[in-house]
């Protein structure tokens, strides 16, 4: 509803009144300057939330409800907003349409997954069993906005001690405290069972699952043992888990417990925004002392560390927050008690089982979250792939730099031979005799959703099944003029494991490949 403009009218030497239609019953009238919209009280309940957040944040949630996005947002974030894909040319052999409903309203569909991701994480609600975007338009629709509690601070301690102390026993609880259980060998004196492991988790739910390293639970060459043992704060002794599934890979275990009378899960953070330098703390059981705080910064981003099934661990979190032997499993946290990362590995020069040199790092909560809701609802790890390798964001971010031009999409490292992607023609980035590097394709769209970052391809490729087609839009060479339309068979990604990557000359993989792979 249009409110006349008082001044205006004034200036006109004449008289009027703003006039509002009759709102429906228990709709609220939103006002922003000279305009008021109407709306039911779910919407009005969102803009409420947002009276804290700052003005930018409230400014996009009206543009996107007034359908003007563009109008309301800043030069330099008009190229954000999706545009609509070049017409498929009549040579190409792909027609399709997508269902404007899927995604649910035109203004949040318009949205990465990264993007709803972080509204949801800033208003304090929980999206970590949403496997598809969908989920997430959806839990943002259906939400409120979790009150802030205040926390009366005593007069000895700095507001920044406080919210330490406070962060620290809300999320305490959720911290588990593993033991692996064996048998003794067969002719053995004692016919007792010994303890064998000890290490971290966290709670994930309220149905009891409990996230930790696969290498805290697993035997070696024996797999995984008959008996795991899980005590939170506050349990008169510890209850057996049953072990849900694992990914060797990533090295990620899920457990259960009963869920009688179980604390808080743990809130869930995103890690694709993380920056170094801000705080992060850790929780876990270092050489058994339970419940142990340690506090540091992230040091850096996009690390790779050699896992427990010999594969590398890309775009991992270093801390110099202290993580030791049994420290492993447990949460990173942000300084919001957020999860961030899963702690999984220090750095030792002598190898072996050294303390802490203000080396560690942890698995980043966007991996982590992807590979605990498939093993909760599949039982493992379901892994469709393009056949590619693609470059980090951070990393991306640096070659615009380089390159003086904006590069909005994900960048193809490397393509898999054999793969449906090297079939379809997607092109890697390589490089010249001399060093240079030669940009490759850049992945904008995918089945008419946009991407933006590597996250919102992994969760575009992750909604579907093995053998689906999908529709990339790709710029060569990250060209904006040389747009094209490629048809791709999505795979088992078990079915690459075992080729060569195919990339240019020269050590790439220290340049451009420090993104997460097989995509």
């Amino acid at each position: 509803t249009n409110i006349t403009n008082a001044a205006a009218t004034r200036a006109k030497g004449t008289q009027s009144k703003a006039h509002i239609a009759s709102p429906p019953p228990r709709w609220r009238a939103l006002r922003a300057g000279d305009v008021a919209v109407l709306c039911p009280p779910s919407i009005y309940r969102i803009h409420s939330s947002l009276q804290s957040q700052n003005m930018m944040s409230r400014i996009v949630f009206l543009s996107l409800l007034l359908g003007h996005t563009a109008s309301f947002l800043p030069k330099a974030a008009h190229a954000r907003l999706p545009s609509s894909s070049p017409p498929v040319r009549d040579n190409d052999a792909v027609r399709m349409s997508f269902d404007d409903d899927y995604y649910g309203p035109p203004g949040l569909s318009s949205l990465s997954v990264s993007e709803l991701k972080r509204l949801l994480a800033e208003r304090g609600v929980d999206f970590r069993d949403c496997l598809e975007k969908r989920d997430l338009i959806e839990r943002l629709e259906n939400s409120d906005a979790r009150p802030s509690v205040p926390v009366d601070m005593p007069l000895s301690l700095t507001q920044e001690e406080t919210r330490m102390i406070d962060t620290f026993k809300r999320v305490s609880p959720s911290v588990a405290y593993i033991t692996t259980i064996v048998q003794p060998r067969a002719f053995a004196l004692q016919g007792t069972e010994v303890p064998s492991g000890a290490g971290s988790g966290f709670l994930w739910d309220h149905q009891g699952h409990i996230v930790t390293n696969f290498h805290v639970i697993a035997e070696g060459q024996r797999g995984v043992p008959k008996r795991v043992m899980v005590k939170l704060e506050g349990m008169p002794e510890a209850l057996p888990a049953v072990v849900v599934g694992y990914e060797a890979e990533k090295d990620i275990a899920v457990l259960r417990i009963p869920n009688q009378f179980l604390p808080e899960p743990i809130d869930v953070g995103t890690s694709n925004d993380l920056q170094v330098g801000q705080k992060a703390f850790a929780i876990g059981n270092p050489f058994g002392l339970d419940y142990t705080l340690t506090t540091g910064v992230v040091s850096a981003l996009g690390r790779e560390v050699q896992g427990y099934a010999g594969r590398p661990i890309k775009g991992c979190i270093q801390t110099d927050a202290s993580i030791n032997p049994g420290n492993s499993g447990g949460p990173l946290l942000d300084s919001r008690g957020r999860l961030i990362g899963v702690n999984t590995a220090i750095f030792s020069p002598n190898g072996g089982m050294g303390g802490n040199i203000g080396i560690g790092f942890a698995i980043p909560v966007d991996v982590v979250r992807r590979v605990v809701n498939q093993i909760i609802r599949f039982g493992k790890v379901v892994r469709p792939s393009l056949g590619i390798n693609v470059v980090e964001d951070r990393i991306l971010r640096s070659i615009e730099a380089q390159a003086r031009r904006r590069l909005e999409g994900v960048l193809v490292a490397e393509t898999i031979p054999g793969s449906p992607a090297a079939a379809a023609g997607l092109r890697p980035s390589t490089f010249r005799g001399d060093g240079t590097l030669v940009l490759g394709d850049l992945i904008t769209n995918i089945n008419g959703q946009p991407v933006r970052q590597v996250e919102d391809l992994l969760s575009a490729v992750e909604e579907r099944n093995e053998g689906e087609m999908v529709v990339l839009r790709v710029l060569r060479e990250c060209e904006p003029d040389r747009a094209e339309m490629l048809r791709v068979q999505l795979v088992p990604r078990d079915s690459l494991q075992n080729n060569t990557p195919s990339k240019g000359r020269g050590n790439q993989s220290n340049v451009v490949n420090g993104g997460r792979s097989w995509q």
